[in-house]
């Protein structure tokens, strides 16, 4: 297995999900921007399931230099990658906070997730699951800057989804709605539509088994974003969201 954003807790409780499962894999590789929180999960899995692991310094914000990923042969990628970023009206505004949030969700996040689909291809066999956000699913006012790099990456699951289907690579679109983790740490979120990383990876687990396209971690998020699409748009312009 692949995962990219190794310090990710919903990467991290799908990879244990998958091993609880009875899931075998050569290695599971670890790309991470933070090698050393990486490796206390990697000494995790080698202790409670006897994994092998193998950690690799990737940061998004920089040139990637592909040759040291040459050596990675899998037929399953997770991307849990992502920035919330500053939603504040200066954060809006500042070019690194921006700069930041779209490579990070999708400028330098595509061509290294191209670089193994490509693998997949010549293969003609994996899955690639990734997670994106229902922010991606209509621009807010909240956070329109995250939500348009995650509906750029939504829109990039989906024409690669297509592009792949007669390869034989699987791609499934995850949506997760307010997350318990680190990344939302001191949000006021909604009990009743968040999730916790191990409810994460139980539903995108179940999604992959049964090779499902796009799905929502929590149900409520599909009827909810369904809702937040269809309102007009002079109507949805003056809503505080």
């Amino acid at each position: 297995m692949i995962v990219l954003g190794s310090t990710s807790e919903v990467a991290q409780a799908f990879v244990e999900k998958a091993l609880q499962e009875g899931e075998k894999f050569e290695k599971i590789y670890l790309l991470t921007s933070s090698r050393e929180a990486t490796e206390r999960f990697a000494k995790h899995i080698d202790v409670k399931f006897l994994q092998q692991s193998e950690v690799i310094e990737i940061d998004l914000t920089k040139e990637i230099n592909y040759t040291k990923l040459d050596h990675i042969n899998s037929n399953l990628l997770f991307c849990a990658s992502g920035f919330l970023g500053e939603a504040s009206e200066e954060g809006l505004y500042d070019d690194k906070n921006t700069a930041r949030i779209i490579e990070i969700n999708f400028s330098k996040l595509v061509p290294l997730i191209n670089h193994f689909a490509q693998k997949f291809e010549r293969k003609r066999a994996g899955t690639i699951i990734g997670l994106s956000s229902v922010a991606g699913d209509r621009g807010r006012q909240s956070n329109f800057i995250y939500g348009s790099a995650k509906a750029a990456f939504t829109a990039y699951l989906s024409g690669l989804r297509n592009y792949l289907f007669d390869k034989k690579v699987h791609v499934m679109t995850v949506k997760p709605g307010f997350m318990d983790t680190k990344m939302t740490e001191g949000l006021p979120l909604n009990p009743a539509l968040t999730a916790t990383p191990k409810q994460a990876a139980e539903c995108i687990y179940n999604g992959y088994k049964k090779q499902k396209n796009s799905i929502y971690v929590l149900p409520i998020w599909g009827v909810i974003m369904l809702i937040i699409r269809n309102i007009p748009e002079f109507i949805f312009k003056k809503l505080k969201l």
